[in-house]
């Protein structure tokens, strides 16, 4: 009964539940999936999921696959509880959920589609491999799967619309249109899910028209044969097919077919057309233009110019000729361009009868047999054509026939084409040309002994082409007058600026009115008249100057013989010397002048500078003497006592020319003047740059400049290097410096000048700035900067040592010549600059003189008893003829000693000379002593010379027999003891002749050695 219970019991609950299910339907489970694609081995994850269930453990499922739309579903797994699964093939995917007791089950979940795509690569081709397709072409895409291949793939193409068919591997596209052009690719399918990646892409272009071929010709034939290009723009892989016509009318003949080469060579004329084919079956191009081929035959052509001139006047005549070698006969016509241009002429002749401007350029010919047959081009001519008729052009070498002679005359045309021949004429123009056998034809040139008027014209071809006339020239005969040209004044070179005037001058003119021409080498030309007055010379006045006078009856006179006239462009400079530089006591100063550029007719004037102050200038004053100039080029100035400063310049010509002022020079004193005098603070010569050093002015102006000639040579003022307050000049102490100075006034004086040194040493010496008088004591001392002195100290003079002790003086009590020269001194191995020491001489007693009057009275004597000797014999000769000559005359005469003193010279010397000739005896004596800037010590020398001249008998006067004494007496210093005394004495005996030469007597010197003692003083 129980059992039975539960049975209705459940009967019940089973139909509730049905009945709810009725009511309800049964759930209906989602799929999905993580990707739809299945790449090469991998997996995709399905999900089933019962919607409306919490607890999807109490489902079990059931997974189905189909393998098409049209298959039946097929159980892959059945009841089992995941409702999760990885799947690794392709197919239609669906599932259900499920329960058990009683079983109950879902609706089928939606179908999933997973596809598989293969790792096989896919290649998309394209036969043949055009990118550019034109319409009607045939091409074919090919799909292709790597390692794929078999029978069981399909194809899947893009775009869309292929897929309705095909699905092989290949898309063939026989007759191609505009519609098919776009991008395709491929895939391969084994079946509905499972397929291959997409292939690469190709664009297909299909172009709506035919391309049409561009055949082209080289113009240079190569070889003989003629390049041909047929060309088909913007595709490749096309192969040519090549036709020919050998007329207009004619049809086109294949010469070549398909062949791959665009580029071919044609020997034979005819009309040519090419067109490109590819693909297969063949695609053809539009045909090409035509070309013509004109055929070369090898017949060589050259063209030739009659008459052979690349130069040709307008107006000439002239012939082209074309000539085929080996070619000839009457089937030849003729091609002629000129610069590329066809000229209408077929005969082998070209001919120019009357040529112009445009008949110029270059000129081609060829022979044609037929329309396609030629030869090559000739060579090319160029023709040049001148406006312009040419003019001849006459010369002769000479316009004058010399008597007896003749002068040549030539006649040229200046162009660069030749072929000329010469026509000439005398008298006029229109006259006929001379015949005569001295005309050359062929060089142009006649030999003319008439005088007259002559012209030449020029001409060529046939017809004669003739030039302009030359212009004519005058030939004259030549006359025996003889023409000069003289210069005045007479010098050989002219400054700039001269006035000077060339006259023409006809020797043996007589009264004749004569004509003159001038030719000069110079750029100015000369007027036509006797005299040429150049009143202002320039550089192109120089050159040669010739000149030849002219009868009116056009005879002349040769050229005269050139004068050359050479013109300085630089206004020439005076250049000063002055001799001496320093004065002693009596001396005179000799001025010498001369011009740069040495020439003749120079007077010279004499400047002496004179200061102007308070302006830093100098006046000129003109020297007494030289108020008209002097003819010589120096000048004597006597009883110079001060320092000067001089001036010169020359003059010449009228109107007068000046040279420029020569440069200033100076003659310098050391005596004092009252007037104008220079002293030194330190009174010595040599300072310390340290020490306070001034220079001041005394004399008679309250205005004063000081001035100096510093080491570097250059003349400065006190403002150089010091500072003037009044009269003084304060030396700077950073000065360093040796030099010479002295003061200017405002009077316009010199004073003495002074040498003075600054140093920046550390010993000087202490030493007189101003000549010391002979006999008055002298000291002489060596200075420190710093230090003393504490061992000895040496001093020199002339660099010999005169003294070495601990004395830092050397003293001279009185002081002589003997004691002038250099001086410093020494200490510790330090040395001072050297100074020299002026002793200014005193009268010397005539005691001291003594032996050397001795010595010259008693050769003195005994030439006076030879002279009386020789006087008397003479006397006693002549009485033999009643006659007896005797007359004297004593007669002073002095020298100017001019001398440059240098400070390493010194001479002291006494000149004492007798000049005895005949009854006339001379005698001189005169003394000079140069006392300043002496090196070397005092020399005291005596020169005695006696002179003895004979008359011959009855006043014929022959070469003088000399009998001369020299006497020399040299007085060397206190350290010497030898006097030489030299005697020279010309034998009185009679010449030498050989073949009536006469020739001097010999001449006995004798020397004898003089030792002087105590009483010279010495």
């Amino acid at each position: 009964m129980g059992h039975t219970l539960l049975r209705v019991l459940e009967l019940f609950l089973v139909n509730t539940l049905l009945y709810v299910h009725a009511e309800v339907g049964h759930p209906k489970p989602r799929l999905t999936v993580d990707t739809n694609i299945i790449h090469g081995k991998n997996n995709v994850t399905l999900t089933c999921s019962v919607e409306g269930s919490a607890d999807w453990t109490v489902w079990k499922y059931d997974w189905f696959k189909r393998t098409s739309y049209s298959s039946e579903a097929q159980s892959i797994r059945n009841g089992v509880p995941e409702n999760i699964i990885g799947v690794s093939e392709e197919g239609l995917y669906n599932c259900r959920g499920r329960r058990e007791d009683p079983p109950f089950y879902t609706e089928y979940s939606n179908e999933v589609t997973i596809q598989k795509i293969f790792s096989n690569r896919v290649s998309l081709t394209l036969q043949p491999n055009w990118t550019q397709i034109f319409k009607g072409e045939t091409i074919t895409l090919r799909c292709q799967i790597e390692g794929g291949g078999g029978t069981d793939w399909t194809y899947q193409w893009t775009p869309e619309r292929l897929n309705i068919p095909p699905t092989n591997n290949e898309y063939r596209i026989s007759s191609a249109t505009e519609s098919d052009s776009g991008e395709y690719r491929c895939i391969g399918r084994r079946d509905s899910y499972s397929s291959t990646g997409w292939s690469n892409t190709i664009t297909l272009t299909v172009s709506a028209r035919k391309p049409e071929p561009r055949l082209t010709a080289d113009n240079i034939p190569v070889r003989g044969t003629v390049r041909l290009t047929c060309s088909v723009e913007g595709s490749a892989d096309w192969k040519y097919d090549w036709f020919k016509r050998t007329s207009d009318s004619s049809k086109a003949q294949s010469i070549r077919n398909g062949v791959p080469h665009k580029v071919i060579e044609v020997s034979e004329g005819g009309l040519y057309h090419c067109r490109g084919g590819r693909g297969d079956p063949p695609f053809y191009t539009e045909e090409s233009n035509e070309v013509t081929v004109h055929g070369t035959v090898s017949n060589r052509v050259s063209l030739t110019l009659q008459p052979n001139r690349t130069q040709i006047f307008r107006g000439e005549t002239i012939t082209l000729r074309c000539q085929i070698e080996g070619g000839g006969g009457t089937d030849w016509a003729y091609i002629w361009i000129k610069d590329k241009l066809n000229i209408p002429s077929t005969n082998n002749e070209y001919r120019i009868s009357s040529a112009t401007e445009s008949d110029s350029g270059k000129y081609w010919c060829k022979g044609r047999r037929d329309s396609y047959s030629s030869t090559e081009w000739s060579n090319f001519i160029t023709l040049t054509v001148s406006p312009n008729r040419p003019k001849a052009e006459l010369s002769a070498d000479d316009r004058d026939i010399p008597v007896g002679g003749s002068v040549t005359l030539t006649c040229s045309v200046k162009t660069s084409s030749s072929g000329w021949k010469y026509f000439w004429y005398r008298g006029e123009k229109t006259s006929e040309p001379l015949t005569t056998q001295d005309v050359l034809l062929s060089t142009g040139r006649i030999r003319v002994s008439q005088e007259g008027v002559y012209w030449c014209r020029g001409g060529r071809g046939e017809p004669v082409y003739y030039t302009e006339y030359s212009d004519s020239i005058s030939i004259n005969k030549i006359v025996v007058n003889k023409a000069v040209v003289t210069l005045q004044p007479n010098w050989s070179e002219i400054f700039s600026g001269e006035t000077i005037t060339l006259r023409c001058e006809i020797k043996n003119g007589g009264d004749t009115e004569w004509e003159y021409e001038w030719k000069t080498t110079s750029s100015r030309k000369p007027s036509n008249q006797n005299e040429v007055s150049i009143t202002s010379a320039y550089v192109s006045h120089s050159g040669d100057y010739r000149c030849k006078g002219r009868k009116k009856n056009k005879q002349s006179t040769d050229w005269s013989d050139p004068i050359k006239l050479t013109v300085s462009d630089e206004k020439p400079k005076s250049v000063l010397t002055v001799s001496p530089l320093w004065l002693n006591a009596g001396d005179s100063v000799t001025l010498n002048c001369e011009v740069e550029h040495p020439s003749a007719g120079w007077r010279f004037y004499w400047y002496k500078t004179v200061p102007k102050l308070p302006d830093y200038s100098y006046s000129l004053e003109l020297l007494p003497v030289s108020s008209n100039g002097t003819e010589q080029d120096s000048y004597i100035v006597h009883g110079q006592t001060g320092t000067a400063r001089y001036v010169c310049r020359a003059e010449r010509g009228d109107p007068v020319y000046y040279t420029q002022y020569s440069e200033p020079k100076f003659v310098w004193s050391r005596d004092f003047h009252s007037s104008a005098s220079l002293t030194v603070s330190p009174d010595r010569v040599q300072h310390f740059t340290s020490d306070s050093v001034s220079l001041n002015c005394e004399g008679n102006s309250t205005e004063w400049r000081v001035r100096g000639l510093t080491g570097n040579r250059y003349l400065s003022y006190c403002s150089y290097w010091g500072t003037m307050t009044g009269s003084t000049c304060n030396m700077y102490s950073s000065w360093q410096s040796d030099g010479v100075f002295w003061c200017e006034s405002g009077s316009g004086e010199f004073s003495n000048a002074v040498n003075i040194s600054l140093q920046d040493i550390n010993i000087i010496l202490v030493s007189p700035v101003h000549p010391v008088t002979e006999g008055d004591p002298v000291s002489l001392s060596c200075k420190l900067r710093t230090g003393i002195f504490d061992s000895n100290v040496f001093f020199y003079r002339n660099d010999e040592l005169i003294q070495n002790d601990t004395r830092k003086e050397r003293n001279i009590s009185a002081v002589s010549k003997s004691d002038e020269g250099f001086y410093k001194c020494q200490y510790s191995e330090e040395e001072s600059p050297q100074s020299w020491m002026s002793v200014k001489a005193v009268s010397r007693p005539e005691s001291s003189s003594f032996p050397v009057g001795l010595i010259v009275g008693l050769v003195c004597g005994t030439i006076l008893l030879l002279l009386i000797l020789l006087f008397l014999l003479y006397c006693y000769r002549s009485s033999k003829d009643s006659r007896c000559i005797s007359q004297s005359e004593r007669t002073i005469q002095g020298s100017d000693t001019n001398q440059v003193l240098n400070q390493n010279e010194a001479q002291g010397a006494v000149y004492s000379t007798l000049l005895h000739g005949g009854p006339v005896a001379y005698e001189s004596i005169k003394g000079t002593e140069d006392t300043e800037n002496v090196a070397g010590g005092s020399q005291d020398v005596t020169y005695s010379l006696i002179e003895l001249k004979n008359i011959k008998k009855k006043g014929k006067q022959h070469g003088p027999e000399e009998s001369t004494v020299y006497s020399d007496v040299k007085t060397r210093t206190a350290d010497d003891n030898l006097m030489y005394a030299q005697v020279n004495h010309h034998n009185k005996g009679k010449a030498k002749k050989t073949k009536g030469i006469p020739h001097p007597a010999p001449t006995e010197a004798v020397y004898s050695e003089v030792k002087p003692g105590t009483s010279l003083g010495l």
